[in-house]
Parts: structure tokens; C-alpha cells; sequence
């Protein structure tokens, strides 16, 4: 088995194949964990309560519980259950739908009003109509600790690296795949695609809706305590201005926040603009945390770029190629998608080893763009 991008999905893919007894080798472009994809930026939120339904509700759940086996294998802290605060406005976003699913299923939800908010996190300031759904048992990932953890795990079951490894070119038959890199070519009877952001460098072989997108976030020093980590949420937030994201300060690192929607487009192989380019990669975030958060928009500490990979409906792409059986894909997961990282790892060795993954994974057909 190959596994081209061996970044959240393809690591985690490598190291579930390899502790089946799978011969797997994970061929990247860069060395992972590294700061050319989706994963670097130290932090990843690990929601339950998913806006998709029960497909994502039950992927994220079971993605949780592999975190967890990942931290007892490993010895590595991993996963903070910090509870995660999402906030909307009621005239961009309802929490209806995503509650019924919530409770349905079990999941420890609170459904909070604005005044209930700000009592219990005073640090946030927000309109008597905005309404909040908060999840006791969801947190943080250490992201490039999480990649790391799987490429030991990887390594240990006995799967090889190749690292700063270009894929140029791919051909399949019903026989097996070859693999044509910057260090030769390698074969194997399927393969495991999961480029990310790099997709395109991969056609025509492969034409995905997918589309790059430059992202920023930046750490602010909170004037106060109250965003500290142990005593502040993971947050989302959901507003007029856009749709944001964010995590407590850590270490006096500074409250992280992204925004999710916008975005500059961008092409694999051209230079990515470094943060501050653009008067709204601190604008943006920083007129935000001013007017929900506003003890947390002290001085900008850092900030840094990175990318989505967007389809169009911002849903998943885990798949079979539409004409090679043989080759499986796993892209577009839009900036929400490392999460579920542990679990879709699970899934495409499923897929590869079994033919069919034990979750529901019909959402992320190809053939739903069609």
C-alpha cells in the first residue's frame, strides 16, 4: 500500500494499515509535521455536536475515542477537554437541528441564552438575542503532536517515510499502481491519496473540486486571566461580520482565533503571502475579539498562514477514483477536518483492507457534485 500525503489523514491512515499488517509506505512532500498544509498552528478543535447530522455526530465521537487509544499508546498528552463554546447570532445560524441530533444521540449539550453566556465567561460580551450551545466534553487537539504521535506509531508497526518526496505523475491498472516521485518510481496494488491542498499537483490523474484557500490566525495577550487555559472554552462564533473560531491562551501564548469563512484563493506551487500581507489577516480577527472578546485584544504575539481546501458544500471527499478501484482518495476537508483525522485514518484502512468502512460515509461521495 502507498499512501500519497502523509499529513492528519494520510499519517493516521499509514499507522492504522501498518498495525493491520499492512506494507505501507507514506510518501510526502515536505516532513510532517511541517508548515506547508493544514496541520500546523499548534491547535485543532474536536467538537461532538456536529452541524451535519448523525454521519458527522457519530464520526466525531469515535474519532474522540481513537484520540484517546493514540494518548494511551503513545504517552503523549493529546486531547484537552476544555468544553467548547459555539456562539451565533440567531439571524445567521439556529442550533435547533444540531440539538435534536445532539440529544438524540446522548451527547451532554447545553443550549445557553446571552445573559447565561456572559455570567459564566465574563470576558465575552454579546447581544441579548445571540444564543450559545456549549459541549462540556469537547476541547482541543495538539495538532503537529497528534501527527507526530501517529508517524512514531507509523514507524514502530513498521511502515516507511519518505520525506521531501515530490509525486509527479500516477498510473493505474487493475494490477496495481505506480507511483512516479522525485526519488524514483514505487508500486503497490492500491493507493491512498490524501493531498490536501496539493491535489492539483496530482492531474490530470485526478480532478477534484477542490479549491485552495490561503487562511490566517493570529495569538492575542489577553488583558486578564479569564482567557486563560483551564478557566476559558474552545470557541466558535457565528456573526454578521463572519464566522470565527478560537482557543484559550496557553502557556501565555495568547487567545487563537481564526476566521473560517473568506480567504484568499491560492495555487499549489506559488509563493503563500505570510501573514500581515493583507490589512485583514489582523483586521479581521483583531474587529472581532474588539467586539465579542474585547479583554482578549491586547497585542497581536504572532500570527501565521495556512490553507483549506474547500468543496463546494464544505463536506468531505472519502472516496473511491471513479475509474481505478484500486485507488482511494481522502480530500476537501474544508478547515474542519482534522478532528476527525484518527477516525478517517480508520476509515480508508477499512476501505483498503476491507472494501467498505463501518461508518456511515455515504455524505462524501464523489458523485454527489454530478
Amino acid at each position: 500500500m502507498i499512501v500519497v500525503g502523509a499529513g492528519s489523514m494520510g499519517m493516521s491512515a499509514g499507522a492504522h494499515l501498518t498495525k493491520r499488517g499492512v506494507n505501507t509506505l507514506l510518501i510526502d512532500a515536505f516532513d510532517p509535521p511541517h508548515q506547508e498544509g493544514s496541520h500546523h498552528g499548534d491547535t485543532r478543535l474536536i467538537r461532538h455536536a456536529y452541524h451535519g447530522g448523525p454521519a458527522y455526530i457519530n464520526m466525531a465521537l469515535r474519532a474522540h475515542q481513537l484520540w484517546n487509544d493514540l494518548e494511551e499508546e503513545t504517552g503523549e498528552t493529546l486531547l484537552v477537554q476544555s468544553g467548547v463554546l459555539n456562539i451565533a447570532s440567531p439571524a445567521v445560524y439556529s442550533y435547533k437541528t444540531r440539538l435534536e441530533h445532539s440529544r438524540s444521540l446522548g451527547l451532554p449539550v447545553e443550549y445557553l441564552d446571552a445573559d447565561e453566556i456572559r455570567r459564566r465567561w465574563t470576558g465575552i460580551v454579546v447581544p441579548e438575542d445571540y444564543i450559545g450551545l456549549y459541549e462540556p466534553q469537547a476541547g482541543y487537539l495538539l495538532a503537529e503532536r497528534c501527527i507526530s504521535a501517529y508517524r512514531k506509531v507509523a514507524a514502530s508497526a513498521g511502515a516507511k517515510l519518505l520525506t521531501n518526496t515530490r509525486v509527479e505523475r500516477l498510473d493505474a491498472s487493475p494490477g496495481g499502481v505506480a507511483v512516479h516521485t522525485s526519488k524514483g518510481v514505487f508500486h503497490a496494488g492500491q493507493v491512498i491519496l490524501s493531498a490536501g491542498a496539493w491535489f492539483k499537483t496530482l492531474e490530470p490523474f485526478l480532478t477534484l473540486k477542490v479549491k485552495p484557500v490561503r487562511k490566517v490566525v493570529g495569538w492575542f495577550q489577553p488583558f486578564n486571566s479569564g482567557f486563560d487555559a483551564g478557566r476559558f472554552p474552545g470557541f466558535t462564533l457565528g456573526t454578521p461580520e463572519g464566522g470565527f473560531y478560537g482557543f484559550p491562551s496557553l502557556d501565555g501564548a495568547g487567545l487563537k482565533i481564526g476566521r473560517h469563512d473568506g480567504g484568499v484563493p491560492w495555487n499549489p506551487g506559488e509563493p503563500v503571502a505570510p501573514f500581515g500581507s493583507y490589512e485583514e489577516d489582523e483586521g479581521d480577527l483583531r474587529r472581532a475579539l474588539e467586539t465579542y472578546m474585547p479583554g482578549a485584544s491586547g497585542v497581536l504575539h504572532r500570527g501565521t498562514v495556512c490553507k483549506y481546501e474547500l468543496t463546494p458544500d464544505e463536506d468531505f471527499i472519502i472516496d473511491r477514483h471513479p475509474v481505478y478501484s484500486n485507488v482511494w482518495i481522502a480530500g476537501g476537508f474544508s478547515g474542519h477536518g482534522f478532528k476527525f483525522a484518527s477516525v478517517v485514518g480508520e476509515i480508508l484502512s477499512d476501505l483498503a483492507t476491507r472494501g467498505a468502512a463501518s461508518l456511515d460515509i455515504g455524505l462524501f461521495s464523489m458523485n454527489r457534485f454530478n
